[in-house]
């Protein structure tokens, strides 16, 4: 029987929090999240001397920050589950056909994976910025062009070893199609490394959006991301410290949780560190 360790149970229950809240937000946020007054500017949280119709304080516009929170995560666990559900679907594609076909097709493949390797992430957020403006659709087409080629690697590298099965030359010679072996095959076999792979990533891209909004090539304001607020309060940090705090502490505990959900897939799902671990 399989038991799990309490600090998975305690990530997990984390990462439900942020997802619950963030699919709740219309009925939990305790106000508009660009809703401002000035009369309201720069409240501290409740326990520094604020009020509690505004427990964490409010922004420079008097925005309700524990609202604006609550909505950024909607923004970030959306930006990831778009851009990893696109990259995981290209690069799995892609690493699978590179792997199964083999020779000219792997080469080109693969070589067009190392020149997506080698773009800078960054840099291409900039370009994309300043042609097509700032935008939701262009974050979550920045991280999917960065990440797509990760999943091919893997893709190929699981695939090249499942070939080597015998199972696969008697899938061949019973007269099934390539498509019917990738289907049946292929893609339930490697579906535990994708799995592990997307999870991992998760953390990954709520941190490159965050740091995409921070340099104001993110989604666009006023609109709430948690790299915006961080970007909102970095000119009040001596003055108002929970405009960075919360979001900050928002962004850690959700990588940290998703990092440690992660790792438990990674031992759970890896056949090789089954079997090390003595599991059958």
């Amino acid at each position: 029987m399989i038991r799990a360790r309490p600090i998975l149970i305690f990530a997990m229950l984390i990462f439900a929090l942020f997802v619950l809240a963030s699919i709740a937000a219309p009925w939990i946020a305790p106000t508009d999240p660009l809703l401002g007054s000035l009369g309201k500017r720069l409240k501290p949280p409740v326990w520094a001397g604020g009020t509690w119709a505004n427990l964490l304080g409010t922004d420079a516009q008097g925005r309700d920050v524990l609202a604006r929170l609550i909505y950024g995560a909607r923004i970030s666990l959306t930006v990831s589950l778009v851009a990893i559900g696109i990259a995981g679907s290209i690069g799995t594609s892609i690493g699978v056909i590179a792997g199964y076909k083999g020779g000219w097709t792997d080469r080109i493949f693969m070589r067009i994976v190392d020149l997506a390797l080698s773009i800078p992430v960054i840099l291409l957020a900039l370009l994309f910025g300043v042609v097509f403006g700032p935008s939701f659709t262009n974050v979550v087409a920045v991280i999917a062009l960065v990440l797509w080629s990760q999943y091919a690697r893997m893709a190929r590298g699981e695939t090249l070893r499942i070939m080597r099965e015998d199972y696969i030359d008697l899938a061949r010679t019973s007269g099934l199609s390539a498509l019917q072996i990738i289907r049946r095959h292929i893609l339930p076999n490697i579906a535990g490394v994708i799995i592990v792979v997307a999870t991992l990533q998760v953390g990954t891209v709520i941190v490159l959006e965050a740091s995409l909004s921070f340099l104001g090539v993110g989604v666009p304001p006023p609109t709430p991301s948690w790299g915006t607020m961080v970007a909102d309060g970095r000119s009040y940090l001596t003055t108002a410290w929970w405009l960075c705090l919360f979001p900050g502490l928002a962004i850690m505990l959700v990588v940290m949780s998703v990092n440690m959900i992660g790792d438990e897939l990674t031992d759970r799902l890896n056949p090789a560190l089954r079997r090390e671990g003595g599991e059958p």
